[in-house]
């Protein structure tokens, strides 16, 4: 059969991180497959209670891992290589990184707490290499970590650019960190088969402002502030942490980081030279030592994680830090959908305190790393893709980017969510498949991809849990008073009943009415006291909590 070149996103379509990406090539029944990215998605406390992080379900390319020639990452954002450590193990295949980011993913791999040795392999931008039939080349793209790359890979069927997280900027900190347009534009020469790109900024008009031109606002509030300030960014944005660590220095200020993250990321920074010229960090034990109008911090917890240092400073329960009454804080940074409760309940709590806090509705103290409108009709003018599918976005993103695509004149326009089987080449694209596709829930140390656990735990979050043990014998009667616990219920009804008290009377109620036959099973009799205690609840408080029965044998 024909040799076909197919796409096969297992997430980041449709929703905001969790982005993994799969090429294949060959016929249908026997493709070569190569991994574009490994990401996470984090947790919600409505939706995935007690869960942090999310990663991609990735059992089809696991059915097929040995026809897995490699995972190449577009850069070390965690929503693009956080599920590296716990899913590279399930494949074994090569990890092809970028100096930075490789260096990233290793010291990640060194904290956790089972570390595994990763077999990854450094590659640099211009310089390609080969994976199975795929000829892949690294090519520069500005974004908000250092080494953010498009991909451009090469099959017989023709050149496709995986566009990964990008913008343009127009005045960068460093060369390093342009986007490379005469790359691109070269690769346009070439002819493009597809564009594979990003739609996160897809709803915005216009262009986005200069890397320069947030450093500058930053250094001024910081030169103007007269107490202490602190800055909180995404651990990963060496470019912005760089700019406000000069500024901090240029005004005297002894630069402090606090979080492991961030002194992670600073750490792998310095060794790859993305701070040189920049002096040293100070740690947090200083921090107590110094006078407010030289003191600046940096530090993580920009999204509102309750565990992060920011979160703990506006509790008041940091061991080594403190803000006071006209400090400054600056969010250098973006409310990612689904955080704004968490960061508004900290910026609430500092500015109870007497914290001054700027964010970028009124200040240039952020710039989005992901590409408007404008910056996007530039790339495609540029590359002049036959085809543009849109990814890493939501459905709006991908709307959005969609219809940007066929004003611009684009012959084929494609519409995919995760587990479709798009074929690029030969013909038009089209979708001819579909793989199977999901959710995995690291659950504390666990790994989990069943739905159930989050599911009840909403449920006991909605409705509390009644827990009931009953002793009965081998003829059906009860030989000990009930044991019954509630939590997270009411404690009276409308009437002043306590509702542990209504629990107590609706299982007796249900034991003696029940026929003895039936109280001889114990599986019915369990079923019929939960179904009566539930019951009996929604009439009185309106709700049904989780009910747990257990009968035990005498």
């Amino acid at each position: 059969m024909e040799n076909e070149l197919v796409f096969v996103p297992l997430g980041g379509v449709g929703e905001i991180g969790m982005n993994l990406g799969l090429y294949g090539f060959g016929p249908p029944k026997d493709r070569r497959w190569l991994m574009v990215d490994c990401g996470v998605t984090f947790g919600d406390a409505a939706e995935t209670p007690g869960i942090d992080l999310i990663l991609p379900d990735i059992r089809f390319i696991e059915s097929q891992k040995k026809n897995l020639v490699g995972l190449v990452l577009t850069h070390a954002h965690e929503d693009h290589f956080g599920a590296v450590i716990d899913l590279l193990p399930r494949l074994n295949v090569p990890v092809i990184a970028t100096p930075f980011t490789a260096a990233l993913l290793e010291a990640k791999a060194l904290g956790e707490r089972n570390s595994i040795k990763l077999p990854i392999q450094v590659a640099n931008p211009g310089a390609p290499f080969q994976l199975g039939p795929f000829s892949i080349e690294f090519v520069r793209m500005a974004h908000s970590i250092p080494e953010a790359n498009a991909l451009a890979i090469r099959t017989e069927a023709g050149l496709v650019v995986h566009t990964g997280d990008w913008r343009i900027d127009p005045d960068p900190m460093r060369a390093e960190g342009r986007t490379d347009r005469e790359r691109l534009m070269q690769l346009g020469e070439e002819g493009v088969l597809a564009v594979i790109g990003d739609s996160t900024n897809a709803v915005r008009d216009g262009f986005s402002i200069a890397e320069k031109d947030v450093a500058a606002s930053i250094g001024e509030l910081i030169r103007t502030a007269p107490g202490r300030v602190a800055v909180t960014t995404f651990a990963s944005h060496i470019p912005r942490i760089r700019s406000v660590a000069e500024a901090g220095q240029a005004a005297g200020r002894e630069v402090v980081v606090v979080g492991r993250a961030m002194a992670r990321t600073v750490e792998v920074a310095r060794e790859t030279g993305w701070l040189d010229g920049v002096g040293e960090f100070r740690s947090p034990d200083v921090y107590g030592y110094l006078p407010p109008d030289k003191a600046l911090l940096i530090l993580t917890g920009s999204q509102g994680e309750p565990r992060a240092a920011l979160a703990r400073i506006a509790a008041g329960d940091h061991p080594e830090i403190t803000l006071s009454k006209g400090d400054r804080l600056i969010f250098s940074s973006r409310t990612i959908p689904g955080n704004e409760r968490g960061v508004n309940r900290i910026i609430n709590a500092l500015i109870d305190r007497g914290i001054e806090v700027i964010t970028d509705r009124t200040h240039t103290v952020h710039v989005s790393g992901h590409p408007r409108r404008g910056e996007m009709t530039e790339l495609y003018g540029w590359l002049k893709p036959q085809a543009v599918v849109p990814v890493h976005g939501e459905a709006l993103h991908l709307h959005e980017h969609r219809e940007l695509a066929r004003r611009l004149g684009i012959p084929n326009v494609a519409k995919i969510q995760n587990g479709d089987i798009l074929r690029l080449a030969p013909g038009m694209p089209e979708i001819v498949g579909e793989a199977p596709v999901g959710r995995i829930f690291k659950d504390g140390k666990l790994l989990d991809s069943s739905e159930e656990p989050v599911r009840e735990r909403r449920r006991l979050a909605f409705g509390g849990v009644v827990s009931i043990a009953l002793a009965l014998n081998a003829s059906g009667e009860v030989v000990a008073d009930p044991e019954i616990a509630v939590s997270g219920l009411p404690e009276r009804d409308e009437e002043g009943e306590t509702l542990f008290a209504i629990v107590g009377e609706v299982v007796e109620e249900t034991l003696e009415n029940l026929p003895r036959a039936r109280r001889r099973d114990p599986d019915a009799v369990a079923e019929a006291v939960r179904r009566a205690v539930r019951a009996e609840l929604k009439l009185t408080w309106g709700k049904k909590p989780l009910c747990q029965v257990l009968v035990l044998p005498v």
